[in-house]
């Protein structure tokens, strides 16, 4: 907390620097404190002039996604006031979920720099390196199980709708999860559910965006179906405030779902859908459907008309759009 009230004084302050002595009189710490706080914050990669032996100036602030620069002037009424960050985590959605065990509110999120064991839908890998966003969203929406799917649903629109109008971005959704940039992947999104019979009890959702990654970094079986906004948009993209527009985004929506209106949500996701009306392989449990999808219906289901004609509803499984 200390070092948040040393870095609030030095925000404060922009225009013009200001001496130790007045910082540490304000805060009522030592100047030793004050130099070991100014020392931390170098480290976390603000630039901190110091002249005339006493004075210090904030020149610049790290594109981190640190829970001080999160919350400030964010402009939500839950989400995102309660953060959780770390430099290297295996996962932010099994942190959130132990921190959801152990009773953190809903809106509680958990950032990471990087993750070394990131996971996506059926277990996949997630390639998580420093560059992206990587956080993990906790929710405690009062809805039966059958409902908690469509809730990657409800984030897929808050975060297209976010890159469309922060970037500038012609954004779609693959089904059920996936954000694409023309035919390439830049967000995967994971909805864990924990629940009883009849209520759930907390929903993480986590959210991977390949922000300001190099894709040429990637694994080379991953990089010609992947994209990053850096690499569209030709420069780095500050993550706080896209991360920050986002969660406006997703309270409105997600506020909406919790008033019974997915309805209305769903046709803004068929809206960005790039997977109705293409071919598609279903890959479950072994098993793999080709058809057409022809729609979703209201619950979120994804509707194929298989070779022979017969209509198949699909639940879940890895979709894959396929040029014929």
């Amino acid at each position: 907390m200390v070092k948040q009230n040393v870095l609030k004084t030095l925000y404060e302050n922009l225009e013009n620097c200001v001496s130790g002595e007045d910082i540490a009189s304000k805060l009522n710490i030592s100047k030793e404190e004050l130099l070991d706080q100014i020392e931390s914050l170098k480290e976390d990669g603000y630039v901190i002039e110091s002249s005339d032996g006493d004075m210090y100036c904030l020149r610049k602030t790290p594109n981190l996604l640190l829970p001080y620069e999160l919350k400030r002037n964010l402009e939500t009424e839950y989400m995102g006031h309660e953060v959780h960050y770390f430099k290297k985590v295996d996962s932010t959605n099994e942190v959130a979920k132990k921190l959801a065990e152990e009773g953190s509110p809903e809106g509680t999120l958990v950032v990471a720099e990087s993750q070394s064991r990131g996971r996506g839908r059926r277990g996949k890998k997630w390639v998580s390196p420093e560059g992206g966003v990587w956080m993990s969203m906790i929710l405690r929406p009062e809805i039966p199980p059958m409902n908690a799917p469509q809730l990657t649903l409800v984030t897929g629109v808050a975060v297209a709708e976010t890159l469309k109008s922060e970037c500038g971005l012609d954004v779609g959704i693959k089904w059920p999860n996936d954000i694409l940039i023309g035919d390439k992947k830049v967000c995967g999104i994971l909805t864990e559910v924990s629940a009883t019979v009849d209520m759930v009890d907390y929903v993480v959702v986590g959210i991977g965006i390949d922000l300001n990654v190099d894709v040429d970094l990637f694994p080379p079986e991953l990089r010609s179906g992947a994209t990053s906004l850096k690499m569209e948009l030709e420069r780095e993209i500050q993550s706080v405030k896209l991360v920050q527009k986002f969660l406006i985004n997703f309270e409105k929506t997600y506020g909406d779902f919790k008033e019974g209106k997915f309805p209305e949500i769903l046709k803004e996701w068929r809206i960005l859908s790039t997977t109705i009306g293409n071919y598609v392989e279903v890959h479950k449990r072994g098993r793999t459907l080709k058809g057409e999808a022809v729609g979703i219906n209201k619950d979120g289901v994804l509707i194929v008309e298989l070779d022979d004609g017969t209509l198949k509803k699909v639940l879940s499984g890895e979709c894959i759009h396929v040029k014929k």
